[in-house]
Parts: structure tokens; C-alpha cells; sequence
């Protein structure tokens, strides 16, 4: 365990909403809706057999959604690690390969199918992939820094994608998986599962109807700091890697360093080399209704300040600050991002005593005519103050409704219907969170050619746009 971890701001990173949220999903009992009864018999044809990377938290949450669907099975997993206690962080239990498996086990024995349901266990996705001949998808739920190693193989290989978010962890790669994606022609979704709520759709299509008139500048938050280290290089000290975990595989292409509980198994987005910090674990999600209502792309200029870091570790606390140019029906936006507890000045049309947004996270559009307040995770959109919410004509609903998130791209898989973060979608946003990344580590405000892959003005930005793997791992 990370010898930190008393300290209060080790917990900064489950915040109420999500925890109240995966906390509900993990206590239920997994029953597939085909042995309640009412969803008919699902012909083999019909099913999908579903491999999964990575067995941590957030891939152990996927798998409990997805063993709900009539019309999954899961068929084999990879993960590096056998089994970690996850009882300190809202994921509960404990979680890696071990537990995976026995998850689905579980959930096998109630059905009347017999031994034909084991789920192969491996620790590299490659082996699996060899091995495996009947996957039709992939759920990848790694750290960042292995999403595309592991979602690029999956689809080299014509399988559809799940991977969660940050869809990769550095600007090249985002660019070529979302390319590859497209002339593979596979289901894909990444993990930012308030694309798919009713919040979003109503975000935009107020927006698009003139609520608050045009939009110049936006800000978004989270409360949260990377919350899982203190250290600012790294730690000295030489522990033995546990029992059932391979260390190695675990860092996949990351440069070489030695073991130590600060990077695993919960504590690597904290660090540069494996995550992205709070810009890069949340941006996606309170971001996101700005990207997909202003159809932002990218970014002409990034700058940033911060606390707490440096070129290992990513900071406690940062705003950053990115300036979209016009676009013919729209004019310039600046777009602020704050975590580690900085936030946004509090609108004035805010009610005193009113929380600005939802359990500490959130988003502010300000218009010509007004402000629209979301919560986070694209969620609850309101104007302010209240009483011009009350006052506002809603327009009719214009937009497809998800029918879920995962539900969604499982009919994606099948042909049926579109993902609403699919990675043609969400890939120019990622790559614009990727550039403010870029920023607080260079120090001084850059300036961007997003279409070509390039900052224009500090070459040594440009080193982090093309991330380099250790022998053995390709891009």
C-alpha cells in the first residue's frame, strides 16, 4: 500500500456520486435477465462472446453491467494481477484476475448451460488473443497507459471495442486507434457513460435552440485531485513485487522501473508515465456536453497552472485553459478546466446557498442570454437562476435517446444502431485533453495544429505527443 495513504487527500478521488453509484452496482445480486424469465431463449448465434482486459475495479464494474445483458458471454479475461483489496475505495472487495473469474463463475452456475461457459483466465491479453478464437468483442478496462495497445490489437484482429476512458493516454495514439477503428468498421465505445444520459441530449438541444444565446466561454470541474500519492519523484526503496502479480506485463510499454505500491494497483494515474491525473481521469465526463454542444475539435492554444507537480508525478490541483477558434456559425470559445479543489468564480444569477453543480463536479456554459448549470458526468442541466429555468420553452426532443450505455454498443455489435461515444466521436475531444495535459507540463502556453499532430511552438511539447514504447511493445 502506498505509505501515504493516511493522508486525507488519499481519498480525494471517490467523491458521492460515483461511489453511491458503483457502490449500488457492486452490492447487487448478478442474475442475467434470461434466467429471470421474460427475455425469451437467446439463440448462439445471437450471443456475443465478450474477452475482457484488465480485472481491476473499473473492469470488474463493466463486467457486472455486461453479465446483465441475455445476450453476453464472457468467454475469457487477462490481467497481469491475481487479486488486490480495492475495500479502502468505492469499487469495494477486492478485484484482478482471480476475482474476475469467479465472478463470472457465479453467475454461469445459475444457468442451465453446463461446463461450455468457462471463462479462460490469462495474464497477457496477447496470449488471449492467440488462444482465443471465439471473441466478437473486447472490454478494455487497464490503466491508461495500456488502452491502446490492448484496444489496437483487439481491433487489428476485426473485434469490436469497449475501451474506457481516457480512451489512450497520449495524443499519437488516440489519433491512430481512432483511425484504425474506422477502417476496421467495428462497434466501438469508450467509457464516459454520460454521453449516453438524458442530460447531454438536453444540454445540446437547448443550446442549439438559443436558450442562453451564443456561447463565448465555458468551465468545467472536478473537486478531485489525482488523490492516490505524494510523491513528487520517484519513491527510493526497493520492495519485492507481490505474489501472483507480473510486474512487467503490468507496465506493458511504460519505460522500465522498479515495483513499488505507490504505482499499483491503484495508484498509477497519479503518475505521468501510466495516467493522466484529474484532468485526464474526469475532463472526459464534465467536458464532454461542451465538446459534443459546441463541437469544439481542437484547441489553437493551451495554458495552464498547477500545484503539487512535476515531470513524474501529476499535480494536485490545475486549471487550464483552452481557446478553441471560430467556426463559421460560431464564434471563438475559451473553454476552463479546474480539479484539486479550484473553482470557476460563482456566477452572480447563482442562488446564494446553492451548490454550484452536483456533488462536486460540474459544468457552466455562459451565454450571451444566460447560463446553463450542469452537474457532472454531462448530468441534471439547469439554467440559473431557477426562475429562468421555470420560465424556459423546452423544445421538443430532437436527438436519438441511448437505450445504455453498454446496451448500446452491444447493438453495435450486432449492426443494430450507433454508439453515442464511439471513437470517431470522442477521439478530437480526448486529443484536446491531451494538449491541456501537455501544457501543465511544459510550463508556458502552447500553441496548437491539431490536425497535424504538432505544437507550432516548443518542440520538446511535441516529444509528448509521440509517446515511446520500451523494446517489445509497438505503437
Amino acid at each position: 500500500m502506498d505509505p501515504h495513504q493516511d493522508h486525507p487527500r488519499y481519498f480525494s478521488n471517490t467523491h458521492f456520486s460515483r461511489r453511491r453509484f458503483l457502490g449500488a452496482a457492486a452490492a447487487f445480486t448478478i442474475v442475467p435477465r434470461r434466467v429471470l424469465g421474460g427475455g425469451g431463449h437467446i439463440a448462439p448465434s445471437d450471443m456475443i462472446n465478450i474477452a475482457v482486459v484488465g480485472t481491476g475495479g473499473q473492469g470488474i464494474f463493466n463486467m457486472k453491467a455486461l453479465l446483465q445483458e441475455p445476450d453476453v458471454r464472457i468467454v475469457a479475461l487477462a490481467d497481469p494481477n491475481e487479486e488486490s483489496d480495492y475495500s479502502a475505495f468505492y469499487y469495494g472487495g477486492t478485484a484482478g484476475r482471480v476475482p474476475a473469474q469467479k465472478l463470472v463463475a457465479e453467475v454461469y452456475k445459475k444457468l442451465p448451460r453446463g461446463s461450455s461457459d468457462h471463462c479462460a483466465a490469462y495474464l497477457d491479453f496477447r496470449r488471449m488473443f492467440e488462444k482465443e478464437k471465439a471473441i466478437d468483442a473486447v472490454l478494455v478496462a487497464t490503466p491508461d497507459h495500456v488502452h491502446y495497445v490492448a484496444a489496437m490489437a483487439a481491433i487489428q484482429l476485426g473485434k469490436h471495442v469497449y475501451c474506457e476512458k481516457p480512451l489512450c493516454h497520449a495524443i499519437l495514439e488516440t489519433r491512430k486507434l481512432t483511425e484504425a477503428a474506422q477502417t476496421a468498421k467495428v462497434a466501438t465505445q469508450m467509457g464516459n457513460f454520460g454521453r449516453s444520459g438524458e442530460g447531454i441530449r438536453l444540454t445540446c438541444e437547448w443550446i442549439w435552440n438559443g436558450a442562453i444565446g451564443t456561447v463565448r466561454e465555458v468551465h468545467a470541474w472536478t473537486e478531485e485531485g489525482p488523490g492516490m500519492t505524494n510523491f513528487l519523484d520517484r519513491p527510493v526503496e526497493n520492495p519485492p513485487v507481490p505474489p501472483g502479480l507480473d510486474w512487467d506485463l503490468w507496465l506493458g510499454p511504460a519505460p522500465y522501473r522498479p515495483y513499488h505500491p505507490a504505482y499499483v494497483p491503484f495508484n498509477w494515474r497519479a503518475w505521468w508515465d501510466f495516467g493522466g491525473g484529474a484532468i485526464g481521469d474526469m475532463a472526459c465526463h464534465n467536458l464532454d456536453p461542451a465538446f459534443r454542444a459546441l463541437r469544439l475539435g481542437y484547441p489553437a492554444a493551451t495554458e495552464a497552472s498547477f500545484v503539487e507537480g512535476s515531470q513524474e508525478t501529476t499535480p494536485h490541483a490545475s486549471i487550464v485553459h483552452f481557446d478553441f477558434p471560430a467556426l463559421e456559425d460560431r464564434p471563438p470559445v475559451k473553454v476552463h478546466w479546474y480539479d484539486g479543489g479550484l473553482l470557476p468564480q460563482r456566477p452572480d444569477a447563482l442562488e446564494p446557498g446553492r451548490i454550484m453543480g452536483v456533488d462536486h463536479n460540474g459544468i457552466l456554459f455562459i451565454g450571451e442570454k444566460g447560463i446553463i448549470m450542469c452537474g457532472g458526468w454531462s448530468g441534471n442541466p439547469r439554467l440559473i437562476p431557477e426562475t429562468a429555468m421555470r420560465a424556459y420553452q423546452r423544445p421538443p426532443k430532437s436527438l436519438p435517446r441511448s437505450l445504455g450505455h453498454h446496451r448500446d454498443w452491444l447493438n453495435a455489435c450486432k449492426g443494430q444502431g450507433e454508439t453515442s461515444a464511439n471513437f470517431q466521436e470522442v477521439g478530437p475531444m480526448m486529443e484536446a485533453i491531451f494538449m491541456g495535459q501537455i501544457a501543465i507540463r511544459a510550463g508556458e502556453k502552447l500553441y496548437w495544429d491539431g490536425p497535424n499532430l504538432r505544437c507550432t511552438n516548443n518542440a520538446t511539447a511535441n516529444d509528448c505527443i509521440h509517446p515511446v514504447y520500451r523494446s517489445g511493445w509497438t505503437l
